[in-house]
C-alpha cells in the first residue's frame, strides 16, 4: 500500500500544473500517470495559452510563464474572409518590453515538457505505468487501485486524467452535456523554412476552394494548424487521414504543405460539464477535462484547466490547514462551486461560438452573408464576423481573480 497526503492523477498539463501549485505551497505531492515516462502524445492538441494562464503559472513559479512563452510564438495579424473576400483584418503592435504577450502558441507536448522539467526540478514524485481503474473515497481518505493491483491512499486526490476520467466515473460523478453533430478535421503541417507563410491567424467562412466549407488557419511554433469544418452531410473520413487531408489541404494553404503533414484528427465535440467537481465526501477534486470538455474555439479547455488546477491546489492546502472538518469542507466546496460556475459559463460561450460556426438555420446563414456584404461600409459587421467564431470575450475576473 502506497500512502500519501495528496495524489494527482494524470501527468498532462493540468495535472503537472496542480503538482507545481501544491509544491509551491510546501505540500509534497505524487503524480500517478497511466503512460510511461518517455510517452509522447501525438498532435498539437492545446496550442493556445492566454496571458491569464501564463500569469497563473508565474504565480506558481517565477519564470515559468516566461519560459513557456519563449518556446511559443505570438502572431500579430488576424484576418477573416467570407467566400474568398476579406471582410476584416487587424494587426496588433509587436510585444514591447519584458511583459507577457496576450497569448503564445506552442504544441501541447512542449508545454508538457516545460512543466514536467519544472516538476522534476521541484522534486515532485511520479509513479508511471500505473493506470487507475478505481477510486473509492470515505470521509477521511481516497483509495486508488491501479490495473496492476497496486493500491494507494491519499487524504485528497486531484483528478486530471482527462475526458474519460476513471477517477470521476468511479467516484460517482459524470459529465453532462450533448455531443455536437458537425465534424471537424484538424491537420498539423510543418512550416516550410525555405518559404515560410506570414504569421497570421486566418478564418475563411465558406472557402470557395473546398466547396464552401469553413477553414481556420492558426500558426504555432514550427507548424500550422488547419481546421476544416465539414458539412453536416459529409463523411468526415473522406477528408481525414493523411491521404484524405492531402486531397484538400493544397487548395487552402499550398501544395508543399501536403507533404509536411505531421498529424490529422477528426472530432465531433462534446459540450459537457461534470454534475459536481467533488465527490460526496469532498476528497476527490476534478480538474481540466475530467471536469469539463468544450469545443476548442476560444481556447477554453486548457486555459480553464490551469485555473482549475491552481485553485484545486489552494483548496487542498486550506483544507489540510483547517482546524475543523467544517472549515476543510468549506474550502473544497468553494473550489467546486466557483470552478463549476466558470465551466458552465465557458460552455455557454463555446455553445455561442459553435452555433455561429455551424449556422444551423437559414436565418443564421443569411445573417452571416448580410454582415459580410456590409463589411466594406460598416466595419463593425466585419469585426463581428471575425470575433463570433470564438465566442464572447473574457469577462472580468471572478472572486478568485480568475477570468476562466
Amino acid at each position: 500500500m502506497i500512502e500519501r497526503d495528496i495524489i494527482v492523477v494524470g501527468a498532462g498539463p493540468v495535472g503537472l500544473t496542480a503538482a507545481l501549485a501544491l509544491h509551491s505551497l510546501g505540500r509534497p505531492v505524487t503524480v500517478v500517470e497511466t503512460g510511461d515516462q518517455s510517452r509522447v502524445r501525438p498532435g498539437s492538441r492545446a496550442i493556445f495559452i492566454h496571458r491569464a494562464s501564463l500569469q497563473i503559472l508565474e504565480r506558481i513559479q517565477s519564470g515559468l510563464g516566461y519560459d513557456l512563452n519563449r518556446h511559443g510564438l505570438t502572431w500579430q495579424t488576424k484576418r477573416t474572409l467570407y467566400r474568398g473576400r476579406e471582410v476584416f483584418s487587424k494587426t496588433y503592435p509587436a510585444p514591447s518590453g519584458s511583459g507577457l504577450p496576450a497569448a503564445t502558441s506552442l504544441p501541447q507536448v512542449v508545454t508538457e515538457r516545460v512543466l514536467y522539467d519544472a516538476c522534476l526540478s521541484a522534486g515532485v514524485e511520479f509513479i508511471w505505468n500505473s493506470q487507475i481503474v478505481r477510486a473509492s473515497a470515505d470521509p477521511m481518505r481516497v483509495e486508488l487501485e491501479s490495473i496492476n493491483g497496486t493500491r494507494m491512499t491519499a487524504r485528497y486526490v486531484i483528478a486530471a486524467d482527462g475526458s474519460r476520467s476513471t477517477v470521476r466515473e468511479t467516484s460517482g460523478l459524470r459529465l453532462e452535456g450533448p455531443q455536437t453533430t458537425n465534424a471537424f478535421v484538424i491537420v498539423d503541417t510543418a512550416e516550410d523554412p525555405a518559404n515560410p507563410l506570414p504569421l497570421e491567424r486566418i478564418f475563411h467562412y465558406e472557402h470557395p476552394a473546398v466547396d464552401y466549407r469553413s477553414v481556420l488557419y492558426v500558426p504555432f511554433a514550427g507548424h500550422w494548424r488547419i481546421d476544416l469544418q465539414c458539412h453536416s452531410d459529409d463523411d468526415p473520413e473522406t477528408f481525414s487521414g493523411t491521404d484524405g487531408a492531402r486531397r484538400w489541404l493544397p487548395k487552402v494553404i499550398g501544395a508543399g504543405y501536403a507533404d509536411r503533414i505531421t498529424w490529422v484528427s477528426t472530432y465531433t465535440f462534446r459540450q459537457a460539464v461534470a454534475n459536481s467537481f467533488i465527490d460526496k465526501h469532498r476528497r476527490v477534486l476534478l480538474t481540466g477535462e475530467a471536469a469539463h470538455v468544450f469545443a476548442p474555439f476560444g481556447a477554453r479547455g486548457l486555459n480553464s484547466g490551469i485555473p482549475d488546477a491552481f485553485l484545486a491546489a489552494m483548496a487542498v492546502d486550506r483544507a489540510l490547514k483547517a482546524d475543523s472538518h467544517a472549515a476543510a469542507d468549506a474550502a473544497v466546496d468553494h473550489f467546486a462551486q466557483s470552478r463549476r460556475t466558470a465551466a458552465l459559463r465557458n460552455r455557454a460561450s463555446s455553445n455561442i461560438a459553435l452555433r455561429h460556426l455551424t449556422a444551423p438555420t437559414p436565418i443564421l446563414k443569411l445573417k452571416r452573408r448580410f454582415a459580410a456584404s456590409l463589411s466594406t461600409v460598416l466595419p463593425a459587421t466585419g469585426q463581428w464576423l471575425d470575433r463570433a467564431p470564438y465566442g464572447p470575450p473574457l469577462g472580468t475576473p471572478d472572486a478568485d481573480g480568475m477570468q476562466y
